[in-house]
């Protein structure tokens, strides 16, 4: 059946009850109060394989949107594509055609209880928007992967381009290529801000579960993920974005990641490259399988300050979990962040140090410590660095070299300017 959704919205009619096949994108159309809602006995939009469009759904300038109740199909019979991550600044949206529902400079907009499997790109992409709830929304076996065989990030739900006044919540999303959750906004386009991505479970997805990307006061909290880079063969390491757990770039600030649980995580627990005045809470990352069935290990927390106009300061990262990692528990850069009363276990399971030196310890020579030490102060996170003023206290830190290299230093950082004390190390 080949419907015209402009009508269906003007007349207050649900979506017809059974497959409706799409060859262009539904357009909603510009103004207030648009509803689209599945029949009560099961609505799907189909995404025939001639399909043109950036969407099976489509609104821009819209609002007091509401889009619920039903199944989007897409075509996805091929995994490879020509699709890598978007040139210059061209937003997401702009890039990626084929996605689920596109939603563009509305406001007051809510996705709920939507069903999306086998999407060529994005099952979600809003941009530019606020006031967005995404609530209840099941992805399966969607995004892409590009002509080298990696993922360029499609698969999940992205707010770009300055998304304010968000929550993601009560999402279940497995078996993607790319990123599941995550906001994105280019230095020129304003940071998402004021967001909340709660309770939402992750599966077997080929990078992040979550990413906060340039933005300001976003809560991510209570989330649950497992199998995070897998298939091993899918992730970016061709640009070295290896799977994270809670993800940071840009510029990232006034933001809370607490009381988030993952196992089997094939990269790094938790990366703060951009976070800055901000907390890091009560967190679990868990890996108790064998180290070779995580090709992709790397350490648990990472600083970092590759944006220019950030420097990692006031960070708290306390009360964490992180077990089973392949190099250290925390890499520290910057100034009064406060590291305490963690447990950084199985550390440095790739058993740096040792001689011969191992293949995955093959860096940075002149630094030995960088990858062995429970807790590196560095001297560079992307650009060089100051640290100092630090304080690493109360905790417990054990794996292959840590009585030995618990607490280690780069050349031109000094332990004596941070305060270091209490720490519990040991095999």
């Amino acid at each position: 059946m080949i419907v015209t959704l402009a009508a269906l919205i003007l007349l207050g009619v649900e979506l017809p009850a059974g497959e409706t096949h799409l060859k262009h994108p539904m357009e909603v159309p510009k103004g207030p109060h648009a509803v689209i809602r599945g029949n009560p006995k099961g609505s799907t939009l189909i995404l025939d394989p001639d399909f043109k469009g950036s969407a099976a759904i489509v609104a821009d300038g819209a609002s007091d949107l509401t889009v619920e109740g039903f199944t989007i199909r897409g075509d996805r019979t091929e995994l490879k594509s020509d699709w890598y991550l978007p040139p210059g600044e061209t937003p997401f949206a702009d890039y990626f055609s084929d996605n689920g529902i596109v939603v563009r400079k509305s406001a007051g907009v809510t996705i709920r209880n939507v069903t999306m499997t086998g999407i060529r790109a994005f099952p979600v992409i809003v941009s530019a928007s606020s006031d967005v709830t995404i609530m209840g929304v099941r992805i399966e076996d969607s995004g892409t992967l590009n002509r080298a065989g990696r993922n360029n990030t499609s698969g999940g739900i992205l707010l770009e381009q300055g998304v304010s006044r968000f929550e993601v919540s009560r999402c279940s999303i497995s078996r993607i290529t790319g990123n599941a959750i995550w906001t994105h906004s280019y230095s020129s386009a304003p940071r998402s801000s004021d967001g909340s991505i709660h309770d939402n479970t992750i599966a077997r997805v080929a990078r992040d579960a979550i990413q906060v990307g340039h933005a300001t006061g976003v809560r991510v909290e209570n989330n649950t993920g497992s199998e995070l880079g897998y298939p091993a063969e899918y992730v970016d390491v061709d640009s070295q974005a290896v799977a994270v757990a809670l993800d940071t770039a840009g510029n990232v600030d006034r933001s809370v990641y607490a009381g988030n649980r993952f196992t089997d995580v094939n990269g790094q627990c938790i990366d703060l490259d951009g976070f800055h005045d901000g907390s890091v809470l009560e967190n679990v990352c868990l890996n108790r399988k064998p180290l070779e069935d995580y090709p992709w290990l790397h350490a648990g927390v990472v600083f970092g300050n590759n944006n220019p106009s950030v420097e990692p300061t006031g960070v708290i990262v306390k009360g964490n979990d992180i077990e089973g990692f392949a190099y250290g528990g925390v890499f520290l850069i910057g100034r009064g962040n406060r590291i305490e009363d963690n447990r950084f276990l199985d550390m440095n399971r790739a058993h740096c140090g040792a001689n011969p030196v191992p293949a995955r310890c093959a860096y940075a020579l002149d630094q030995p410590d960088m990858l062995r030490a429970g807790v590196y102060l560095a001297n560079s996170g992307g650009r060089p660095a100051v640290t100092k003023g630090n304080v690493i206290r109360g905790n417990t830190i054990t794996g292959f070299g840590m009585k030995e290299h618990c607490v280690a230093a780069a050349p031109g950082v000094s332990l004596s300017e941070n305060t270091i004390e209490a720490n519990r190390c040991g095999p």
